[in-house]
């Protein structure tokens, strides 16, 4: 349970006294709280404040883009910063409920409404993180320069630290320049899997935990198919709206591979197959 030093700044932050703690579960990089007053609940994220520096503040930041597309819902940011040696996030609570019969199709005009916000470059004005690793977000010109050198390069270098060898990468990165669309970035969520995503009170949805960039919009929808979750009329809704270049599912593979390196550099050799098979396919 949080101490009394921490809660006590939590009051002071929030002006309300806290009647109830409650611990979370899901949160496998960081302790989370449900914190309750006499008139909101409240979400708290902590951690070692040298364990991942600037996650917290990276987090805010990705929300608040988010929010400013005004497409998803997304929880309001109310705190963040570093008591002693814990860094902390506070954010609207949003209560879940189940899904309204429109859910799938409001989904993919969000998501199409999301990844018609665009920039000039492909990055984003700070670096933040995927998971636990840090993730870096250089500015670029092209998607293929992007996705090349700030998404894939410093996985495959971690990857290799951590003993896992791959062949002809160099080849890799060059044959994948051509398929990847040379079309505008998108503002994408970047770790869109379905844990990141919730049903709100009136059955609408919600996205938190983001890796925010201005990246290929392929990411996202690569994400969404990599580990299910996501209806097939979201997609048709999507693609309705805002229309993907042709052959955009034969590159879903190739924007997995981050994903799929992230989890080779998380979890161990479990995905190790599954991102060898992809570079092999590309040589």
């Amino acid at each position: 349970m949080l101490s009394q030093n921490i809660i006590h700044h939590f009051e002071e932050l929030l002006s309300e006294e806290i009647i109830v703690q409650q611990p979370l579960s899901g949160g496998d990089i960081n302790e989370v709280y449900l914190l309750t007053t006499n008139n909101r609940k409240v979400v708290v994220k902590l951690n070692k404040a040298v364990r991942f520096p600037k996650m917290f503040e990276a987090e805010a930041f990705g929300l608040h883009k988010l929010r400013e597309t005004d497409t998803f819902r997304i929880p309001e940011v109310l705190h963040f910063g570093v008591l002693k040696d814990v860094s902390f996030l506070i954010l609207e609570y949003i209560t879940a409920t189940q899904p309204a019969a429109n859910f799938w199709e409001v989904f993919g005009r969000q998501l199409a409404a999301l990844h018609q916000h665009t920039s000039p470059y492909f990055g984003f004005e700070e670096d933040n993180y995927i998971g636990s690793l840090p993730q870096y977000n250089r500015l670029c010109k092209s998607a293929s320069e992007f996705y090349t050198t700030q998404r894939l390069e410093p996985q495959f270098s971690l990857a290799s630290q951590n003993g896992f060898s791959f062949s002809e990468i160099d080849t890799f990165y060059k044959n994948i320049s051509s398929e990847i669309p040379n079309e505008p970035s998108s503002l994408i969520h970047g770790d869109l899997w379905s844990g990141n995503s919730m049903v709100d009170k009136d059955g609408m949805p919600c996205l938190i935990d983001p890796a925010v960039a201005y990246a290929p919009r392929g990411m996202d929808v690569a994400m969404m198919h990599l580990f299910g979750g996501f209806d097939t009329r979201l997609f048709d809704v999507y693609i309705e709206v805002f229309p993907m270049e042709k052959g955009w599912r034969d590159r879903i593979s190739i924007f997995q591979l981050y994903y799929l390196l992230v989890h080779l550099n998380l979890f161990g050799s479990s995905y190790y197959n599954g991102v060898k098979n992809i570079v092999d396919k590309y040589l």
